[in-house]
């Protein structure tokens, strides 16, 4: 009851979740318009950690519960409904840098992303680099620049355009401007990628700081 009444303030128009199936495909749907996504660093359910993420209706989009707190080796995106739709999950090496792959669903035969820490320090902006698992796919592949640590960074396509967007949630009242913190933010997403994909890549940027918050900051400054 506590985090429906919380969840109130941070979405206005937040209302009984909505099952909403999105395709998985990094082509992008056939929206012809931006989507905006309120972001919540919390799960609805008791005693876990996750996030719960609703549209600009107020309808719950995708969730992630997860038990106990810190950095996962699997996480899994589901929709409203609690279907399992990426799975993304760290690969262990012996290298600095952290890897995360998504997976489609919970198929770990079906690699379709790498998601990789940025360590070249000639390039400070950029965060993280994600490409096709196989060489041969046809994914595309994306470049993250910005800080996620300040809620201000983008997820940019082969061509420099920005497909994605994340930054801090604002909500105007007639005494200025409320900032609701790092836990709350929003994520803008572009017709040219999934949203169910440049979710999966928040939760990777989210655990990729989990873990190695030093590097983060030092890219952010």
């Amino acid at each position: 009851m506590k985090a429906f009444q919380r969840m109130t303030k941070v979405h206005p128009n937040f209302a009984s979740p909505q099952p909403i199936l999105l395709p998985l495909t990094d082509q992008g749907s056939r929206r012809e318009e931006a989507e905006v996504l309120t972001v919540w660093r919390k799960s609805l359910l008791f005693n876990c950690s996750g996030f719960t993420v609703y549209d600009a209706k107020g309808n719950l989009v995708f969730r992630v519960d997860n038990y106990g707190s810190g950095c996962k080796s699997e996480i899994v995106l589901m929709d409203a409904t609690g279907k399992p739709l990426l799975s993304i999950r760290k690969k262990r090496q012996l290298s600095l840098g952290d890897h995360w792959v998504i997976y489609n669903g919970e198929d770990s035969a079906n690699p379709l992303l790498s998601v990789k820490h940025h360590l070249s320090m000639r390039h400070k902006k950029s965060l993280a680099d994600i490409t096709p698992f196989f060489p041969s796919s046809s994914s595309s592949s994306f470049v993250v620049e910005g800080s996620y640590m300040q809620r201000c960074c983008f997820i940019q396509n082969n061509e420099g355009q920005n497909v994605a967007e994340i930054r801090r949630k604002e909500v105007a009242t007639s005494s200025g401007g409320v900032n609701f913190g790092e836990d709350v933010f929003q994520l803008v997403v572009q017709p040219e990628i999934n949203t169910c994909l440049a979710m999966g890549i928040v939760i990777a940027l989210d655990q990729m700081t989990a873990s190695r918050p030093y590097l983060i900051r030092s890219w952010s400054s």
